[in-house]
C-alpha cells in the first residue's frame, strides 16, 4: 500500500474580526483575510479552506497560489461562492512538483472529507 503523507502548511491565513467602533472603515481586505502577502505568488501548490469548527470545506490546487485564493473570492464560478462568509482559516502548502499537487489534492479530498469538493470524490 501507498503511504501519502501531507506536508504541514506553509502558510495559514485566519478572518480577521472587525475591530473598534461602528464609525471606523471596513477592513479593506476580501472577506476578513488580510495578510495575502505572506502566501507565496509564484509558487505553485494545495489550498485549504476550513471553517469555524475546523472542518474541511474545499481542496484546490494551483500554479500560481496567491492570485488563485484571491480569485476564489472574487469569481462567480468558485465552488466556495456561496459558502464565502464560511470559511475562517486558509492554509497553504507550497508544492512545486505539478504531479504531487494532483496526488496531494486527490488525497487531501478523500481522506479528510471536503465538504465542497465534487470532482475527485471516492468516498460517497
Amino acid at each position: 500500500m501507498i503511504n501519502i503523507e501531507l506536508p504541514s502548511p506553509d502558510v495559514v491565513l485566519t478572518r480577521k474580526n472587525q475591530l473598534g467602533q461602528p464609525v471606523e472603515a471596513v477592513i479593506s481586505s476580501t472577506y476578513g483575510f488580510t495578510d495575502y502577502h505572506r502566501i507565496p505568488r509564484d509558487k505553485g501548490g494545495i489550498i485549504l479552506f476550513y471553517d469555524a469548527n475546523d472542518d474541511l470545506m474545499f481542496v484546490g490546487k494551483a500554479r500560481k497560489l496567491r492570485p488563485r485564493v484571491k480569485r476564489h473570492f472574487e469569481d462567480n464560478v468558485s465552488p466556495i461562492k456561496d459558502h464565502r462568509d464560511e470559511v475562517k482559516k486558509i492554509a497553504v502548502l507550497v508544492v512545486d512538483d505539478p504531479m504531487d499537487r494532483e496526488i496531494y489534492e486527490t488525497y487531501a479530498i478523500n481522506t479528510l472529507k471536503a465538504k465542497y469538493n465534487i470532482d475527485k470524490v471516492f468516498y460517497k
